[in-house]
């Protein structure tokens, strides 16, 4: 038996994932896999155009600055495409002008990294008119700061001195947090 258009629609689970961040993004696809979508991911404004040229996704994660420009393209690319589509915005660069231009472009949502993936979901599934519950177990400040660390080292080459540089920390404190295990 044939689904109808609308049936379809309903049971799309498409989520494009579009983030420079390579580790952020394979790490992100796997996740958002497990939990039912059928992810595919970019990592640049070219690369995501091409794809939505193609299909327009259900579901998009944007990240809002990428490389080669603003992730507000291609969620006022799906937008117009895709209105019955649901796009959230993920940023490390997080103020309110950003979000307002994010939601008037048609996101449903704004998330700051490191976002986890329950979270993304949440957003994800929430009807519009609500806001998605607060995280359940939302990473700690401690953790926070670790990703951030991880994420400016991985940045830098794994390079400590310039990582420690461009933190604005000592190399030897530098050092240390890297040899401890991450934080609950």
């Amino acid at each position: 038996m044939e689904l109808g258009f609308k049936e379809a629609q309903a049971k799309d689970n498409s989520l494009l994932i579009l983030d420079d961040d390579d580790v952020f993004r394979n790490r992100l696809l796997t996740a958002m896999n497990k939990k039912g979508f059928t992810s595919y991911g970019a990592s640049s404004i070219s690369e995501a155009e091409k794809l939505v040229a193609k299909s327009s996704p259900k579901y998009a994660v944007i990240d809002l600055r990428l490389n080669d420009g603003n992730g507000l393209k291609i969620v006022s690319l799906i937008s117009k495409n895709r209105p019955d589509s649901k796009i959230v915005i993920l940023t490390g660069y997080g103020n309110i002008p950003t979000a307002v231009a994010a939601v008037k472009e048609g996101a449903c949502d704004y998330l700051a990294k490191p976002a986890d993936a329950d979270d993304i979901e949440a957003a994800l599934k929430a009807p519009y008119e609500t806001k998605p519950e607060p995280p359940i177990n939302p990473m700690s400040a401690d953790r926070v700061k670790w990703e951030h660390i991880l994420r400016v080292y991985e940045l830098c080459d794994r390079n400590v001195s310039e990582t420690a540089r461009r933190l604005k920390m000592h190399r030897r404190t530098l050092q240390r947090i890297l040899q401890k295990k991450s934080p609950k």
